[in-house]
């Protein structure tokens, strides 16, 4: 069985699942899906990504996104959604939220439960990633595995 830390910051979208789902082709995959509340993210780095992408529309509903607390019962909704999405894939998966220091908690999963690799399955941030400051570059970093990056994709 093959062992995967998925880091998510929405929940997954059929073609997602797809994806995640057939990279190791036939063997087995397990996988734990780390989710943040969106809300905890800068919200000006989201909105200047936003701008960057053009999507103006977005980066003004930026203030609109719920943080803290009030973030949380959509980040489990989401990540309870891909949870069984993945199942439904054929695949075992569990997961939890993670409100603080993700790559922290990351490595912590990773070591705990022996992974064989991180995917980090978020929409573009390019400006952490131009800094190098995204999931990624930082678990790169961080973890003893490998660690690939994947674009979300939106219905």
């Amino acid at each position: 069985m093959f062992t995967t830390v998925l880091m998510i910051e929405k929940p997954l979208v059929p073609t997602d699942v797809e994806l995640v789902t057939s990279l190791h082709g036939d063997e087995p995959t397990s996988f734990i899906v780390l989710m943040q509340p969106q809300g905890d993210q800068d919200r000006l780095l989201r909105a200047l990504d936003d701008v960057a992408l053009g999507e103006l529309d977005e980066a003004v509903r930026e203030g609109q996104e719920p943080e803290g607390r009030e973030a949380l019962q959509p980040a489990e909704r989401a990540l309870q959604h891909s949870l069984e999405a993945l199942r439904a894939a054929g695949s075992q998966a569990v997961g939890r939220i993670t409100e603080k220091h993700p790559v922290d908690t990351l490595r912590s999963v990773v070591e705990e439960t022996r992974a064989d690799e991180v995917i980090v399955l978020t929409r573009p941030h390019l400006v952490e990633e131009f800094f190098h400051r995204d999931w990624t570059s930082r678990a790169r970093h961080k973890v003893g595995v490998p660690v690939l990056k994947l674009y979300a994709h939106t219905e």
